[in-house]
């Protein structure tokens, strides 16, 4: 076993925490936190210690593999795959537009470098619609950063370290983290006096337990919940006058309305204690500083948008913005969505709005199970799963099997790779240069340039070799304009760049291929055989041309492109990763994008449904399904789905229970460790019942990332646990942004 420790990260959720990893040949043998990490600093949960199952997975893929008319897959080399998937895909773009490829990915929790390459290959083939997992969660609070603040990119984070208060709604930093070293910083409120922990949510989590208010809303009260508290506000007086006069507008018609809102009766519709609300209002309001942090909680339950809009008015009304343990507008090193300001965008064939460039995840096998012109009729599917991870699996399943082309990048055989006509086998995470762009922090934001720990496993490719190759076999990249551009590169990177913006300028294609145009120039000269890094020097560029002095205050000099190139060099040196940015709490309002540099307080589309609460009951139950599902709870013993071997977990079939209140097993007659079966209107399944009384009577939940098919070592395909979106529903989901009710899903359940 090697003695050495080599550096790289955890891809098991957004934060990415800096790993030092052991190997013993090929397989991970150790694991530590790496403490030169500049963002998590040694800090690590229990469940990157067992980051092997990924990487020697058994149902790893090892060569390209088409279908055969009988339906099962064949090995092909690699030329050939490639020649064929672009033949496929062109003779698609040719006879009905490129506007007909889909494309859904371009990363999961770790590997955003390579679908960065995946542009070039759609610029190919003139593909225009996209979608991915942010939009199951997050394009409805972008949306409302765009209402509020100017564009969807002006999107807000918390300074949880230095808060005095910390409010968490619909989300679980212990099992979810989401912000750095999250469990030291629990812990750090938690233990002092002087500041307060607020956690609004159905379940009593592992954060409620340290927290000084739990507010368990009733599960689909979230918007009452909020709505009163922001009526206490108002009504008590509680805003700060000052900074609301300054720095918004509206706020005398959302006073209107939120004068008339009766707290004890939204409390009563919520399921919450009037008084706690009223008390949690005037904790919120009495702090020197406040962050909030929502999740999927309230992002994937009713009135999802809603909700966003009405957790970012207690920030703003309380004058929690533009401050240090506030609420602030963080940089970004590459974009995970779009801001444009243009006029809205929608789908081709059911008109859903398209928010930072993405189409509802939900909505994709409406774009594509119809007679429709403009349906979708070829996808690509990269490192990312749709046919398991998506609401109504089955539904998924047979768009995908209607589509006339389908081609997977992925290491495993998914659920979604079972359905294509090609599979194309990359490389894993640990086996090639990556990087994440989940870059959302402040006031100090981080990179990481992860290189590979291992070679590529034989047969396998990165991300950015396949799509140079498909550009090429697709006509792209012609020589004569790569000769200039390799021979600038060898003299410096500001000649490179030179050179490549001349190029552009002449031959526009080049800038929309620019990925694999810098893989094959600029990538070719870069040290430690780091060529899939050369991505990166456009997003460091970029970013070095929208945060100047933000990039100069982490120790960055230069002007212009210089800046940019200093940037990519110590991002390419240092291996723990570098501190981007460093931001003043003044940069936020540099970063407000409204007009008039005000934020909007009142965002018209949403004001019917906002009146319109008055009017609704949360409690009321369809008497088909009286309980309410919550499918994908995050537990110790579940990760995200590149965890395929159900080994990895210690406590397996426990860990795949379903939970629920013990009142409700003993009127139903369920014992714990028995069997129950849940039934929705999409399908009904049978597991194991652990009981616990941190749900509330009505509610039970299943955990995320179970129910995937996995080799034995006999080959046979098992499934352990449920997939749980074969119980959940495509049409139930927010009506403006189309995120999915994933966390309140009708139920029944029953004794097995």
């Amino acid at each position: 076993m090697s003695q050495e420790f080599k550096k790289t990260a955890c891809i098991l959720c957004s934060i990415n925490c800096g790993l030092e990893i052991q190997l013993d040949g090929r397989r991970i043998a150790k694991i530590r936190g790496d403490k030169a990490h500049p963002a998590s600093q040694g800090y690590l949960c229990e469940k990157p210690s067992r980051l092997d199952y990924y990487q020697n997975g058994r149902d790893r893929l090892t060569a390209p593999l088409r279908r055969r008319p009988d339906g099962g897959f064949e090995e092909i080399d690699w030329d050939t795959a490639i020649r064929e998937v672009a033949a496929r895909l062109a003779h698609v773009r040719d006879t009905y537009g490129g506007d007909k490829i889909f494309y859904y990915g371009g990363g999961g929790q770790g590997n955003h470098l390579g679908g960065a390459y995946s542009g070039a290959t759609r610029a190919m083939l003139g593909s225009v619609y996209s979608s991915n997992a942010l939009a199951q969660e997050k394009t409805g609070e972008f949306w409302v950063d765009g209402q509020l603040f100017g564009r969807p990119r002006c999107h807000t984070t918390g300074d949880y370290e230095h808060a005095e208060v910390a409010v968490f709604v619909g989300k679980n930093p212990w099992q979810s983290h989401g912000f750095p070293r999250a469990r030291a910083v629990l812990r750090a409120i938690a233990s002092d006096e002087k500041r307060a922990l607020i956690v609004i949510d159905p379940r009593r989590t592992q954060t409620a337990e340290l927290a000084d208010y739990h507010i368990q809303v009733r599960p689909g009260g979230d918007a009452h919940c909020l709505t009163a508290l922001l009526a206490a506000l108002i009504q008590e007086n509680l805003t700060d006058s000052d900074f609301v006069e300054r720095h918004t507008r509206g706020f005398e018609d959302l006073t209107r309305h939120l004068q008339t809102v009766s707290v004890a009766d939204y409390c009563a519709r919520a399921g919450v204690p009037e008084a706690q609300i009223r008390e949690v209002a005037r904790r919120i309001a009495g702090a020197k500083s406040v962050s909030i942090f929502e999740d999927l909680g309230i992002q994937q339950a009713p009135h999802s948008t809603l909700c966003s809009y009405l957790e970012k008015l207690i920030y703003v009304l309380t004058g929690n913005f533009a401050k240090e343990g506030g609420m602030n507008i963080h940089t970004r090193f590459a974009s995970l969505g779009g801001g444009g300001k243009g006029g809205m965008r929608v789908s081709p064939v059911g008109g859903h709005r398209i928010i930072s460039g993405l189409i509802p995840a939900n909505v994709i096998p409406d774009e594509i199970l119809t007679d429709h012109p403009d349906r979708f009729r070829a996808m690509i599917v990269e490192s990312t799963n749709p046919a398991h991870s998506l609401a109504d699996s089955r539904r998924m399943r047979e768009a995908l099997d209607a589509l006339d082309t389908l081609v997977v990048i992925d290491i495993a055989m998914t659920e979604t790779a079972r359905h294509a006509d090609y599979i194309l086998p990359a490389a894993s995470q640990y086996e090639k240069w990556e990087a994440t762009f989940f870059t959302l922090e402040f006031p100090h934001n981080d990179f990481q340039l992860r290189a590979p720990i291992l070679e590529p496993l034989l047969g396998t490719m990165i991300e950015p070799e396949i799509h140079s190759r498909l550009v090429r076999a697709l006509g792209g990249l012609d020589e004569a304009d790569l000769a200039p551009l390799r021979a600038a590169a060898d003299k410096s990177w500001t000649a490179f760049g030179e050179a490549f913006l001349a190029a552009a300028a002449v031959t526009p294609m080049l800038g929309k291929l620019a990925p694999v145009v810098l893989y094959e120039t600029l990538g070719r000269t870069l040290p430690d055989g780091a060529q899939a890094a050369a991505a990166l020097w456009g997003a460091a560029q970029s970013c070095a041309m929208s945060f100047p002095e933000s990039v100069r205050r982490a120790g960055f000099e230069g002007e212009g492109m210089e800046l940019g190139n200093a940037l990519f060099a110590a991002i390419l040196r240092e291996r723990s990763g570098i501190m981007f940015t460093v931001d003043e709490y003044e940069d936020t309002w540099r970063r407000v994008e409204t007009p008039d540099g005000r934020i909007n307080l009142i965002v018209g589309e949403l004001m019917d449904e906002f009146v319109g609460l008055a009017g609704e009951d949360p409690a009321a139950r369809n008497p088909e399904f009286p309980f309410v599902l919550s499918a994908g709870e995050r537990r110790t013993s579940t990760a995200n789905t590149i965890y395929r071997d159900p080994a990895w977990r210690k406590k397996r079939e426990i860990g795949s229970a379903l939970r629920m209140n013990p009142s409700d097993a003993e009127r139903l007659g369920i014992d714990a460790g028995g069997r129950a079966r849940i039934t929705t209107k999409r399908g009904s399944m049978e597991t194991v019942v652990e009981l616990t009384d941190t749900l509330q009577s009505g509610h039970v939940s299943l955990p995320n990332g179970l129910g995937l098919s996995y080799p034995n070592e006999n080959g046979e395909r098992l499934i352990e646990g449920i997939p749980p979106n074969e119980l959940t529903s495509g049409e139930d989901r927010d009506w403006l942004a189309g995120t999915p009710h994933h966390k309140h899903v009708p139920a029944r359940v029953e004794a097995a």
